[in-house]
Parts: C-alpha cells; structure tokens; sequence
C-alpha cells in the first residue's frame, strides 16, 4: 500500500479517530513485515495506545487512546460493552428477515487456526442487522455488534446463508465485476481484461457512539469507500 496519511475523523487530547482504508493493517502483525495503521500513527505522535482493531480488509472507523488513562478508559468501554459499533457491508443475495438478531456463539475451529465457527461451545455473540439496499444480486446490511468476536459478522452472515461480499474465508472470495450485474457489458477497447469493481472484503465500520470521560457523547461517523459506493451505484442502475 502507498505511503498512507490517516484520515482522521476527530481527535483530542485523549484519544483519535481514524478511517482505516481496506488493506492496511490495524496493529503490526507477528511478522512485521507490512507497516500498520499504529506503526504510522506512531510516527506521528510518538505515543500510541491499541485501543481494538478491524481486520485488515475491513474498512472504516477505528479508534487509538493518546494517553494510558484515556486507554484504560476505552478498554474498560469496550469491555463492558458501552461502544455503540454499527458497520455496513455487501452481502449475496437477500436475506429472508429484512431486520433480525443473530445469536449464536463462536467458537475457533478446532484444526484450522484463524477460522471460526458457530459452535455450542464457542462464547456467546450476537448481532443486530437490518437490510438498508435489496438489488438483485447483493444487499447493503447495516450491523450492530453487541459482543466483539474475532471474524464476528463473517461468521454470523456465513451461518445465515449470505456472506459477505468477496470473503475468501467465509464466502467465495470471487471479485464483483461489472460484467455479472449489466447485461450488455462490454470490455473497453483497451482492455484485455475486465478489472473487478470490488476485490477486497465488502465490510465498512461506519459508526461508533460513545460517553467520553468527561461525559460528552461521541457520534462519530465514517461514510462508505469509493470502491463500495460506487458498486451500489451499479446495482441501482441495473
């Protein structure tokens, strides 16, 4: 990924907001060798505390303490469930419930390390979701988390029969082209292949809602990405 400069949604003294672009890492992984979102907030302000994280796919919202206070406090937010997380992702085809609430634990598998599963013996997880966009093909969901599970809204839209958008962990991981939503596509003169509208994860945090320490509410909101923005474009038009 080219050299990235953050956009931050807000800041202060206690902590900042940024919108994560698909594909960087949140927090440098065991191997080091990509830089992070931390490693580049790092540089910027010397000091900087893991407050959560997105998967590296996932877009949007995520937030970094500034201070050990303002970390001590966000963890314990996060811990005991006072942050209001929505996210909107692209899933296949159209759920039968327009508005419903997945409960269902997750558990990691049991031989594949990094997959997770629904499983009686898993934690407990529950997703609120609710249908925004129908087309055809795909449709714009927005999620509430109410747990904060690895991989939770993966699994969750796995198990009920429409998984993300190109999820190579949970769904087909096939790219979205042009050529599958309009029918009388054609291949620019240029091109010897079509280039896909949409190859990464279809899944955006899109709002965090919270009390700060010193008892304001924080309503921070990060709008989709292009690439996502423009595909529901497509779809509406066919």
């Amino acid at each position: 990924m080219k050299k990235y400069k953050p956009e931050i949604i807000f800041e202060n003294d206690s902590f900042i907001a940024v919108n994560k672009p698909a594909g960087l890492l949140s927090i440098p992984d065991r191997e080091q060798t990509q830089t992070s979102l931390k490693d580049i907030l790092l540089e910027k302000y010397g000091t900087i505390f893991t407050v959560h994280r997105l998967d590296k796919d996932t877009s949007g919202i995520i937030l970094f303490a500034k201070t050990e206070v303002a970390h001590k406090y966000f963890s314990q937010l996060f811990e005991d469930r006072k942050i209001e997380k929505y996210y909107q992702g692209l899933v296949h085809g159209i759920p039968t419930q327009k508005k419903a609430t997945i409960d269902a634990p997750i558990a990691e598998h049991g031989v594949q390390k990094g997959f997770y599963i629904v499983h009686q013996r898993g934690k407990p997880s529950v997703t609120d979701y609710e249908i925004i966009q129908e087309h055809k093909s795909f449709s714009l969901v927005q999620f509430q988390l109410h747990t904060g599970r690895t991989h939770q809204i993966r699994v969750h839209c796995k198990n009920i029969g429409h998984p993300l958008a190109c999820d190579d962990l949970y769904g087909d991981g096939k790219p979205v082209l042009l050529s599958s939503i309009k029918k009388k596509y054609k291949l620019g003169q240029h091109d010897d292949v079509e280039r896909p509208m949409l190859n990464r994860l279809a899944l955006h945090s899109y709002r965090l809602k919270f009390t700060d320490a010193d008892g304001v509410i924080i309503d921070l909101e990060a709008e989709l990405p292009k690439d996502i923005r423009a595909l529901l474009q497509q779809l509406k038009k066919n």
